[in-house]
This record gives structure tokens, sequence and C-alpha cells, in this order.
């Protein structure tokens, strides 16, 4: 337990200025993520308008795993852009940047033609829209979460920088919303993506407001103080040890390993288990939206309940405890689809995986603390963006090919490497925490 935390409410100890850019910052995420997942959740329809028409299973999944792929492939590079970005510039600048390609990316999509008016051209053009709209979503997220973990602290840290990901959600629920109406009732899908280009706008203009974190500027004062007082030259700072600390390579593995969790699950719950439907239960597009819809609402649920845990419960306690239920759900997960009867049973599938996903939101503060704040920014971008092209590419592809020749249980072949390495990036950073003194001890048995 956090100490003194049931004192006062959850976030009475903000002032108001920290309110203000909690306010900014959600907004912001919530309309990026409306648009990088309205595609997404659209997937089933626009597929079918922007690439050639095909009735093969085999040849369908690949193309809902390129679709999907596409949004991550260049993310690294994304990242090492933005990362210099934030790390140079500063985070305001970065988060204003990448709300605003987020807006174009949109309105071209709004007025793309498609597959039957000009070809393969639009194909194309979709999939770099895509690429743009990914490279800027990471930038979004790693820079909101790395803005309130430098303007905040202990242990009201914890839920504020996981609110950044609940309104996240929210923007995806919302999109996957917008996407069930436009299926099942009808409407034009060009209004869904002209509503994301104005939404788009207002987060670029809002954020202007921000301030940069106070920790950025004040790390950056020291340096230039260092050299206007003749210490050293510009370009020789040697002598400032934060200028050029690095972070050990076990240490960015094993963040790697856990940002690897949110893709896997993410790809299982709403694209595979939506060929499921299609294919075996003959689900329409409106029907998959429909449920995965549901799974959408456990997964904000279990995001809500995650804010409200991470400020009484050390977030890295958490996160162990959700990789170790994971781990033993992967190995049945090939019996309960093989002994799969109804839509209803996907669905608690789908459910589960959402409510327990093996994610590092909760405890990104404690990550970035393991990182150099001239570095933070890049290095987290770019391990994120890694582990997002990295996943695109095996979970996507992996379970195609797998799943042909070995059935459901090639599910846990690719699954279970991903939990496996979770748990482990767990208990390195706790290793961490324990050796600078920041993990809570447990009290004994008896005291009070």
């Amino acid at each position: 337990m956090h100490p003194a935390n049931t004192k006062h409410g959850m976030f009475t100890s903000l002032k108001r200025e920290q309110k203000e850019a909690m306010g900014l910052l959600s907004m912001g995420t919530f309309l990026e993520y409306f648009d990088l997942m309205l595609y997404v959740h659209m997937a089933v329809l626009l597929n079918e308008l922007f690439f050639s028409k095909t009735i093969d299973p085999h040849t369908t999944a690949l193309r809902s795993a390129f679709a999907f792929c596409s949004t991550y492939l260049l993310r690294p590079v994304g990242a090492l852009v933005f990362g210099y970005i934030g790390d140079t510039v500063g985070r305001k600048a970065t988060i204003i940047l990448t709300t605003f390609i987020m807006a174009i990316s949109c309105l071209i999509m709004a007025n793309l033609p498609t597959y039957a008016q000009i070809g393969v051209t639009a194909s194309w053009i979709v999939t770099l829209c895509r690429i743009a709209q990914g490279m800027s979503s990471m930038g979004e997220i790693v820079g909101a979460e790395l803005y309130m973990t430098e303007t905040t602290k202990p242990p009201i840290q914890y839920p504020m920088v996981t609110l950044i990901s609940v309104f996240s959600i929210l923007g995806a629920n919302f999109a996957l919303g917008v996407a069930y109406l436009t299926t099942s009732m009808g409407f034009n899908w060009r209004i869904a993506f002209w509503t994301g280009t104005v939404v788009a706008v207002i987060g670029s203009v809002a954020r202007t407001k921000l301030r940069e974190t106070s920790e950025f500027v004040d790390a950056r004062r020291k340096i230039k103080e260092d050299v206007e007082d003749g210490r050293k030259l510009a370009e020789e700072l040697d002598h400032i040890p934060a200028y050029h600390e690095r972070s050990s390579t076990a240490t960015l593995l094993a963040y790697f390993l856990m940002e690897c969790g949110w893709p896997a699950c993410f790809y299982f719950t709403y694209i595979h288990c939506g060929n499921i439907l299609k294919q075996t239960f003959g689900f329409t597009p409106e029907q998959i939206i429909g449920q995965n819809f549901i799974a959408s609402i456990a997964n904000l649920v279990g995001y809500l309940v995650l804010t409200y845990l991470s400020y009484s419960i050390y977030p890295l306690k958490i996160l162990r405890f959700k990789g170790i239920l994971f781990l033993p759900f992967v190995l049945i997960l090939p019996y309960l689809l093989t002994n799969l009867q109804t839509p209803f049973g996907l669905l608690l599938i789908q459910v589960f995986v959402m409510l327990f996903v093996i994610n590092c939101t909760s405890a990104m503060p404690i990550f970035f603390r393991h990182f150099p704040v001239f570095k933070r920014f890049t290095y987290a971008g770019l391990i994120y963006a890694l582990s997002r092209t990295a996943m695109s590419v095996v979970i996507p592809f992996g379970l195609v090919y797998l799943v042909k020749y070995f059935g459901h249980w090639g599910i846990s072949i690719v699954m279970f490497p991903v939990a496996l390495g979770y748990i482990l990036g767990v208990l390195h950073f706790e290793k961490l925490e324990k050796k600078v003194g920041n993990y809570p001890q447990e009290k004994p048995a008896g005291t009070q």
C-alpha cells in the first residue's frame, strides 16, 4: 500500500495546472485513438472497399493481417523522429505535432476513392495513411504519459498516467460505436472519417495551451547554466552525467518484453476472434463489430479498475498478478476454442482477455524512472514502437500459418512466449525497484 493514501481523495492533491494538463491530454488522447482505431474496427468493411475482393478464407485472413500490421511497421522510424523532437525541443511540441498528423491522415481517407474507382492506388494510399497514423499515435501516447509522469509524484502519479490509457480506450470504444452505427444503419462511412478529422484538429489547437514539463525544463536549464558559466563548451558536456546516462540492455529488453503483451492480446481479441466469428458462425461485419464492442467495454472496465487500484496497490504487484493469471489461460485457450459451441462462448473468452490484458499501463512512471531524462522519450517511444512492429508481424502472420497447420494450438505457440516474457519483464523491474529502495516492503505478520 502507498503511505497516507486513504486520508484524502484521489485527485484532491492535484494543483489546478496539473488538472488542466490532465484534461487537455485526456481529450487529445481520446481524439487521437478515435481516429487511429476507426479504420481498425471498420476493417471488415473498408478492406473490401480499398483492396481487391477475395472469398478465400486464408487470403482474407492474410489481408486482415496486412491491414493491421501496416499501422505499426514504420513506428520505429516515428519513434526516432518524435523521440528526438521530444528529447530536444520538448514534450509539448511532440504532442501537438502528432495530433496534427492524425488529422491530415483522416482527411485524406475521408476523400479517398475506392479500389473500384482507382484500383491498387487506393490500396497504397490507405496503407500510407495507416502508417502515418500509427507513427503519430506512438508519439501521442508516449508523450502524454511522459508529460503526466514528469508533472506529478507518486502515488497520484500512477492513476493519472493510467487515465491517459483509459481515454485512449474510450476513443477506441467510440470509434467502435461509430463503426457499428455506420455498418448496421447504413450511414456513409466517410462521415466517420470527416468526424475524425474535425476532432483531431480540435485536439491540436487545445494542446497549444500546455506548458512544458518542469523536469525537462529544469534539466535543460542546468545544462545551459553550466555552459554559460564557462565550465564546459556547449559541444563538450561530459561533466554532466544526466546528459550521457544510458539504461542497461537488460532493462530495455525487459520493457520490450512487457510492451509486447498488449498488441498480442488486441489482435487476438478483435481481429483473430473476428475471423472466427465470420468463418465459423457466419457473422456479418456489423455483427462482428457489435460483439467486439462488448469486449471493448470489458477492456474499459478493466482499465478503470486498474486506475483505482494503482493508487493504493503498487503497480508492479498488479502487473505480476495479471501475468501469473494470464499464463495458464494461454495454455488452456486451444481447448476452449476447440470445444466452442456458440458465439457467446467466444465472447466470454474475448471479455476475459480484455479484462486481464497483459499491459504496462499503470507502471509506466516506474519504467520512465529507469530511463535518463534526455533519452526518456526516445527510449520509451522506440521500444514501444519496436514491440508493436514485432508483434504486428509475429502475431498476425504467426496465427494465420500456425493455426492453419496446428489448429487452435497454434495460438498457444505464439501467445505463451509473449506471456512468459511479460512475467520476466515484471520480475526485472521489481528487482530494480528493490535495489533503489522504491519497492514497498511487506509488513511482518501481526504488525500494524
